[in-house]
C-alpha cells in the first residue's frame, strides 16, 4: 500500500508541474481529483478518515470570500473600475500607476484570481482602444494582484490556507507584510516601466467613454460586507464562520440570482485543494515520508532558514504551482512557528510574479486577454516577470530577517 500511495503522490505533483496530463483535457483539478478517487478506492485512504485529512475551515473561509467577491462582481464593480482606469484622462504612466495601486489594494481584500478575472478584458480593450499596447498594463495587472494580495491573511488562496493551519492574527499578518507588499508594488510599478517604457511614451487617444454602469445597492452591499468581515475578524470569532454568516446575508438578494453568485465560485480550486489534502496527508503517513524529513532536518533544511525557505518556494511555486507547494511543504514539515508562517505567505505570493505560469492570477489575466484578441505570451511576461520578483523577494527576505520573524 505504500508503494501505491508514493506512486500516486509522485504523478499527482508532476501532474501538478505540467499542468496536465500529455494527450487528455485532464487539467490540474482533475489530476488531483482522479488521484484522490484512486486511493480512496483501493482503501489506501479510508472513506470514514476524510475528515481528518481534508482541512474543512479552510475550504469554508475561502468560499464565503469568494460569494463576498462574486457579490461585486455581479454587480459590475470590478468592469467599472478596470473602464474608469483605460478611460481615465492623463499619461500612459498615470495609467499605468493606476492599474497598480487599484489591482494591489482590491486584491488585498478580496479574492485576486476574481479581481483579475472581471478586470483584464475591460483593461485589455480599453487600452488598445486608446492606441496603447495592452501588455505592460495587463503584466502590472496581474504582477500587483499577486503582491497586493501578499498583504493580508485572505488576499489569496495560499495565504487563506497558512493562516487557517497556523491560527494567525489578521492584524499582526497585516503589521508584517505590508511594508514587503507594498514595495512589491512599487517594484511592479518601476518594472514596467522600465520595461515597456517605448511604448509607454504614446501619448493615448482621447478617453473612451463606454464604461459599463454598476448595479449601485448590489456594490454598496459588496463594500459594506468586506468592511463587516474586517471588523469580525478583530473578534475571537471563527473566521470561516464570519465568512460564512456574511456570505449567507448576501446570498438573500432582491437583485442578484444566489445561482449566479454560487456559480461565480472557483470549485476547481477548492477541489484541488481538498483533493491535495487528501493525497500529500496520505504521503505525509508514510514512514519513509517521516524518516526522509527528519534527516532533512538534521542536514539543516529547515523552514525557519530564509536561505532554505527562499529558493524552495520560488522552484515549487513556479513548478507545481503556490497552493500545491504550500500544502506540501505544511503536510511534510507540520505547521511552523507564526514568522515562518509570514515568510511563507509572502515568499510563496511573490514568487508566483516570476513566470507566466507561476500563479493562477498570471493564468487568468493572459487567458481572459486572449479572449478580447490580446496576446500576452510567456516572454512577453517573463521580460518583466523574472526582475520584479527577484528584487521584490530580495527587499522581503531582507526586511523578515531585520524584524525578527525569520532567521537567515
Amino acid at each position: 500500500m505504500e508503494s501505491l500511495i508514493l506512486a500516486v503522490f509522485l504523478a499527482t505533483y508532476l501532474g501538478m508541474a505540467l499542468g496536465r496530463v500529455p494527450g487528455l483535457k485532464l487539467d490540474r483539478a482533475g489530476i488531483a481529483l482522479f488521484a484522490a478517487v484512486v486511493l480512496l478506492a483501493t482503501n489506501a485512504v479510508p472513506v470514514e478518515r476524510l475528515g481528518q485529512r481534508i482541512d474543512l475551515p479552510t475550504l469554508l473561509l475561502l468560499f464565503g470570500l469568494m460569494i463576498i467577491s462574486a457579490q461585486l462582481q455581479g454587480a459590475g464593480f470590478y468592469r467599472y473600475v478596470a473602464g474608469r482606469i483605460a478611460t481615465a484622462q492623463g499619461s500612459p504612466l498615470l495609467l499605468l500607476g493606476l492599474t497598480v495601486g487599484v489591482a494591489g489594494g482590491l486584491s488585498a481584500l478580496l479574492a485576486n484570481d476574481i479581481v483579475v478575472f472581471a478586470m483584464a478584458p475591460i483593461l485589455a480593450l480599453g487600452t488598445r482602444q486608446r492606441g496603447l499596447d495592452p501588455r505592460p498594463f495587463l503584466i502590472a495587472l496581474a504582477g500587483a494582484s499577486n503582491a497586493g494580495s501578499a498583504i493580508t491573511v485572505i488576499g489569496n488562496p495560499q495565504n487563506i490556507l497558512i493562516g487557517q493551519l497556523g491560527g494567525l492574527d489578521f492584524w499582526r499578518f497585516a503589521a508584517v507584510c505590508a511594508v514587503p507588499g507594498l514595495l512589491a508594488l512599487l517594484t511592479v510599478f518601476l518594472v514596467v516601466w522600465a520595461g515597456w517604457r517605448e511604448s509607454l511614451r504614446n501619448p493615448p487617444a482621447a478617453s473612451i467613454k463606454n464604461i459599463e454602469p454598476v448595479q449601485p445597492w448590489p456594490t454598496i452591499k459588496g463594500i459594506l460586507a468586506v468592511l463587516l468581515l474586517i471588523l469580525a475578524f478583530a473578534t475571537p470569532f471563527p473566521r470561516e464562520l464570519s465568512a460564512l454568516a456574511i456570505a449567507a446575508l448576501l446570498l438573500a438578494s432582491r437583485k442578484m440570482a444566489s445561482r449566479d453568485m454560487i456559480g461565480a465560485v472557483d470549485w476547481h480550486l477548492l477541489l484541488l485543494i481538498a483533493c491535495l489534502f487528501i493525497v500529500t496527508g496520505a504521503f505525509a503517513e508514510l514512514n519513509m515520508t517521516a524518516q526522509s524529513v527528519a534527516l532533512l532536518k538534521a542536514e539543516g533544511w529547515a523552514l525557519e532558514s530564509l536561505s532554505v525557505m527562499t529558493p524552495l518556494l520560488l522552484v515549487l511555486s513556479n513548478s507545481i504551482g503556490n497552493v500545491p507547494a504550500v500544502i506540501l511543504l505544511l503536510s511534510l514539515f507540520g505547521t511552523p512557528d507564526a514568522g515562518t508562517l509570514h515568510g511563507m505567505a509572502l515568499i510563496s505570493t511573490l514568487s508566483g510574479n516570476l513566470l507566466l505560469t507561476g500563479s493562477l492570477a498570471n493564468i487568468i489575466v493572459a487567458e481572459r486577454a486572449a479572449s478580447v484578441g490580446v496576446r500576452l505570451s510567456f516572454l512577453d511576461h517573463a521580460k518583466s516577470g523574472i526582475p520584479m520578483t527577484l528584487i521584490s523577494l530580495a527587499l522581503a527576505v531582507a526586511w523578515l530577517w531585520a524584524v525578527g520573524e525569520m532567521r537567515f
